[in-house]
């Protein structure tokens, strides 16, 4: 029987409505811009587990593109342009394909469109026909449309936050692709909503509320007939309608129970809502609360920030008030700020020079921090991510410094980086292990990248475009009613999107 052939292809990134810039296509080349045989090198994240597990089937891999980036605004028209038009030409110029795999995110925006993966979903579709089988992989983070579910046979999603899966679902999703082409699974699909919008702080799928609730859809695979179960924390940084979590089920060609064991997930999200609310704590109260902890390191966690949800990292709400707590203990802090980065490349190490530190890019959130530091180190800005998403990858910040003001060392960066654990420190020559506080710009990682490294976290309530409450953030697009905004919602049943 001759090779079923497969073709592969997507463009992943995550996308923040909140934050005040765009995506353009240097992102994606500074990150990870992969074309026909490009892709089939990959040996890590989603792409690689896809690859792992086709080339154990009776599969010829048919490459496209694969397009990844550091979350951020929404992808300007020209950018999504580009890369979709060069995916599509690339996929047209080999049909016809048997199958279709998509490792997508699936919280991706464009700017004046709306989402990404939907519309490159039906692009596809469109172009392949309704008979080829078409799977996507997506993080628990996506926002998961009736258009994404219309147009694949099946979604599969990460299992883990903070992700630690994402090569193994990317062999979950092409093995299912697999079984399909081979006539061993004959998909069916449901997902069911509930308008919940809450922050990923509560989210950790080791424990607490998200966990109960990853750990009984997973459970559901055991019943005869399930091929998946995914559950979903939505992007609560996009603004777009229909938003909400819940879970998505994909059946044996039982459209019924997966209907049923999606619309359970959804009640069961619902009924843990509260559960998904931090407890947050002003950056002045945190650091006093701190002396009460034990000797090591004390994780300032701030949420509102994070460049892994979209935000700009140009904050300094944390860094001044590290600064003007004048602590006789050693603390650290991250910062993006192009210009600034440029002005200590023009000076040299052991220079002390004065100037505005911050909130340059995403200027809505606060003002810039008037700072006079040496300059202790100018690097490059290369380093090597240790897990998560791109492991194993290089990542790049651009022109960077180390400087210090009183005992707070700041790491200044010309471009956002994705955070996953302390490389980006380590690679100017700077050791968390060794400081009182390490102000960290993520609300789940920090549980891997700094494990058995800190005695305490706080989670920061600091203005920003990736809060870790999304109680005070008014959109424009979401209609309401959402928790938790309300936090009520009389007669609410969850919203059912069938599939194939």
């Amino acid at each position: 029987m001759p090779p079923h052939r497969v073709a592969l292809g997507a463009i992943f990134t995550e996308s923040n409505h909140l934050c005040g810039t765009l995506t353009a296509l240097d992102s994606f080349c500074r990150t990870e811009l992969r074309r026909g045989e490009e892709l089939l090198a990959a040996t890590g994240g989603v792409l690689g587990g896809a690859l792992a597990h086709l080339r154990t089937r009776n599969v010829e891999i048919v490459p496209l593109l694969f397009a990844s980036a550091c979350p951020g605004g929404p992808l300007t028209a020209d950018c999504y342009r580009t890369l979709k038009d060069d995916l599509l030409y690339r996929l047209r110029a080999v049909l016809p394909v048997d199958g279709v795999l998509m490792p997508l995110h699936g919280a991706a925006a464009v700017d004046g469109l709306g989402s990404l993966d939907e519309d490159l979903l039906a692009a596809v579709r469109a172009m392949v026909g309704p008979d080829v089988s078409l799977v996507a992989t997506l993080d628990c983070h996506a926002h998961v449309t009736a258009g994404m579910v219309a147009n694949a046979n099946a979604l599969v999603a990460w299992e883990t936050y903070p992700h630690r899966d994402t090569f193994s679902t990317g062999e979950r999703g092409a093995r299912l692709l697999a079984d399909c082409l081979d006539g061993l699974a004959r998909p069916t699909m449901a997902m069911a909503k509930v308008p919940v919008i809450v922050g990923g702080f509560m989210g950790s799928t080791d424990e607490g509320p998200f966990a109960a609730v990853m750990g009984y859809t997973k459970s559901l695979e055991r019943q005869s007939g399930v091929l998946s179960t995914s559950a979903f924390l939505v992007q609560p940084h996009l603004d777009l309608p229909g938003m909400g979590g819940g879970g998505l089920v994909v059946t044996n060609g039982d459209p019924a129970l997966a209907a049923s064991l999606a619309t359970g997930i959804a009640r069961m999200y619902w009924q843990l809502r509260f559960d998904l609310e931090p407890r947050v704590w002003t950056p002045a109260a945190a650091i006093a609360d701190a002396s009460r902890q034990p000797p090591g390191t004390i994780l300032l966690l701030e949420t509102s920030d994070c460049a892994g949800g979209g935000a700009c990292g140009d904050s300094v709400h944390a860094l001044a008030a590290l600064v003007q707590s004048r602590l006789p203990v050693r603390s650290l802090a991250m910062v993006v700020d192009p210009a600034a980065a440029a002005f200590f490349h023009s000076r040299q190490p052991g220079d002390t020079v004065s100037l505005a530190l911050g909130h340059q890019i995403d200027p809505r959130w606060g003002q810039p921090l008037p700072l006079t530091v040496r300059i202790e180190a100018l690097t490059g800005g290369r380093f090597v991510y240790s897990g998560g998403i791109w492991e194993g990858q290089a990542g790049e910040m651009g022109p960077t410094a180390w400087v210090r003001s009183g005992n707070v060392d700041i790491l200044v960066t010309s471009f956002s980086t994705y955070d996953w654990a302390d490389e980006q420190f380590r690679s100017a020559g700077l050791d968390p292990g060794a400081a009182r506080f390490v102000v960290v710009k993520n609300p789940m990682n920090y549980r891997v990248g700094y494990v058995g490294r800190y005695v305490a976290a706080y989670v920061l309530d600091t203005p920003g475009a990736t809060p870790a409450s999304l109680r005070h953030v008014r959109f424009s697009r979401l209609e309401r009613p959402y928790f938790p905004a309300d936090e009520e919602i009389p007669g609410l049943e969850p919203a059912l999107l069938r599939g194939h």
